[in-house]
């Protein structure tokens, strides 16, 4: 494997914890001792990506990211991914690092969603909760029950995959071309974190492709606001003004729905930024987070 081009401004270290019967891989930053701020990643990320974001904050902060459970160096299990086990692995991992005090929360896509279904569900454990795009899933119809059960059972039948590359720059590249905003270093170091090596040498995304499958439940929204307005915390949600998960919303119609869930939460809209606002630009990111902790 090539060396990453990317050098840490802040080293990080590393530590396996057992959480619900799952090896989970731990990447650490700073070691004060005031609680983390716990970073939870989205589909098929990893904790160490957030290292942009942990290098670009203005002061060093203790700070932890796991990887979920079938995500980077974290175990795989062998059967299909149920998506509140995240809440579950996360509340036995506040329970390890911070077991008497409030955490902040910082979220992004999948692992925002997490986030803010978790602070609404205990929101005695989470004082700050900043959400980067974890946006939900459109809303699936109770109709759609009968199709989504069928898909799932025929997927269970296949087994699914990731895309292979001949190499770490290939995969690289490939990265860039998808999403224009990335460096190249920043693309190297990613593209490092995301890919395993397969028996014969080449690349391919280290992740249990199990996590493929469809859902066979479907999301229901109003669950998910209804969680929502149990949070107690300070909220901070950032969008990307280029984010392609934002289609579903007409123009500006995010900021008025979160306005609506959130009503004291400070919302933020970046430009030059996509959904993975954190590689892309993780210093306008880092500024918004550093103001919001230090007001």
């Amino acid at each position: 494997m090539s060396p990453i081009s990317y050098i840490p401004k802040r080293a990080p270290r590393y530590e396996r914890r057992l959480l619900r019967g799952i090896d989970t891989h731990l990447t650490w930053w700073g070691s004060g001792s005031e609680p983390p701020i716990v970073c939870l990643h989205g589909w098929v990320d990893t904790g160490a990506t957030f290292q942009f974001l942990v290098d670009a904050l203005g002061q060093e902060r203790t700070i932890v990211a796991l990887d979920w459970r079938g995500f980077g160096r974290s175990q795989w299990q062998q059967t299909p991914y149920w998506f509140p086990d995240y809440l579950a692995d996360l509340d036995v991992l506040l329970d390890m690092v911070s077991p008497s005090q409030a955490v902040t929360l910082i979220g992004h896509s999948m692992g925002g969603n997490v986030a803010c279904l978790y602070a609404g569900i205990r929101p005695e454990r989470v004082s700050h909760l900043i959400n980067l795009e974890g946006l939900g899933s459109q809303n699936v119809p109770p109709e759609s029950a009968p199709t989504r059960y069928r898909q799932w059972l025929d997927e269970l039948a296949q087994q699914p995959s990731f895309s292979v590359f001949d190499s770490i720059e290939r995969f690289s590249d490939v990265l860039r071309r998808k999403n224009r905003r990335l460096t190249a270093e920043r693309a190297d170091f990613i593209a490092h974190c995301w890919s395993r090596t397969l028996p014969d040498g080449r690349y391919t995304v280290n992740a249990d492709p199990a996590h493929k499958w469809i859902n066979p439940v479907g999301y229901r929204r109003a669950d998910a606001e209804a969680c929502w307005r149990q949070v107690t915390a300070r909220v901070l949600c950032i969008f990307g003004e280029e984010s392609s998960e934002l289609a579903a919303f007409k123009a500006g119609a995010v900021l008025d729905y979160y306005r609506a869930q959130f009503p004291a939460a400070q919302l933020e809209m970046l430009t030059d930024a996509g959904h993975m606002m954190h590689h892309e630009q993780p210093e306008k990111v880092a500024a918004l987070i550093d103001a919001f902790l230090g007001s």
